[in-house]
């Protein structure tokens, strides 16, 4: 069955960028002028999306209003003959179907996607999480949707983490079938380095499957209550093969301020009215 929802889990308290996130959703934070939740978007719209899930939850009203229309603005710019700017903004609602959810607790991402249930429906789905950005020509929830239709099986998004860094990522392990794709057998979550099964450890972009709700709901809470999607998993992993793909492009950890601060200049030097003067400015700080 064609991929055509994706879900995205945008109902965090963002509080490793605090305090600016008391009162503004982190997935608003820009890169260059555009929030990053619109890079997300467009990137599941590049990649064949036609009906994005948002799961979101108190003080997430922002992420709403940007993508909905704003007659507004819209006057206002015509008025002041900004066409350009005008089709960019006009463009923003046009990207696809937008629904939204409510999470109404912050219990887990697994509980996140539990909310999205009946909007999915029984069809397969793609979740992009609010953090991670992968510059790349093919889409990387393109990459994992791809694989999905060879292996019509969950898969999850992977990258290789050096030493220490291991252990925050929820870590898989298997067979491995190339280079890229394995054959997952063992996930763990957040495991010391010298637990961690291997060095593949789990980014916010899954293609699943509709069984993974089943698998959520059955799944053993975490010591804190909450519900995680890594569990689902482990549970899923009885009754379904589950692969994991390391993701081709560069990625960016928006979550934290430095991926944050990577991933604006480097989109800004990739820009011909910013790129020269982002250029220009560095190079001074060398000399310096």
């Amino acid at each position: 069955m064609k991929i055509r929802k994706a879900v995205f889990p945008v109902g965090g308290y963002g509080t490793r960028f605090l305090p600016v996130t008391k009162a503004q959703p982190k997935e608003m934070l820009p890169i260059v002028d555009k929030p990053v939740i619109q890079y997300l978007v467009e990137e599941a719209v590049n990649a064949g999306i036609e009906e994005i899930v948002m799961v979101t939850g108190r003080g997430k009203r922002a992420i709403e209003d940007h993508f909905d229309h704003s007659f507004e603005l819209e006057y206002n710019l015509v008025e002041k003959g900004k066409h350009d700017l005008l089709a960019e903004v006009r463009n923003i609602e046009k990207l696809a179907r937008f629904v939204y959810v409510r999470q109404p607790m912050p219990l887990g991402d697994g509980h996140a996607i539990l909310c999205a249930k009946d909007v999915i429906g029984n069809e397969p789905f793609a979740v992009l999480f609010g953090d991670d950005i992968i510059d790349n020509d093919v889409p990387a929830i393109k990459q994992l949707m791809d694989t999905y239709e060879e292996k019509e099986s969950c898969c999850i998004g992977l990258e290789e983490v050096p030493g220490e860094d291991i252990k925050n990522y929820g870590v898989v392990a298997g067979e491995m079938k190339n280079d890229r794709l394995i054959h997952v057998n063992n996930l763990v979550e957040k495991p010391s380095p010298k637990d961690a099964p291997s060095n593949l450890g789990i980014i916010g972009k899954y293609v699943c499957t509709p069984e993974i709700f089943e698998a959520l709901e059955s799944a053993n809470k975490s010591k804190d209550g909450e519900i995680r999607l890594i569990d689902g998993f482990i549970k899923l992993m009885d009754k379904q093969n589950i692969y994991g793909l390391k993701l081709e492009g560069n990625r960016y950890d928006t979550g934290n301020k430095f991926g944050l601060i990577k991933a604006t200049i480097d989109f800004a030097l990739k820009r011909k009215d910013l790129g020269p003067l982002v250029k220009e400015y560095l190079s001074t700080l060398e000399k310096n």
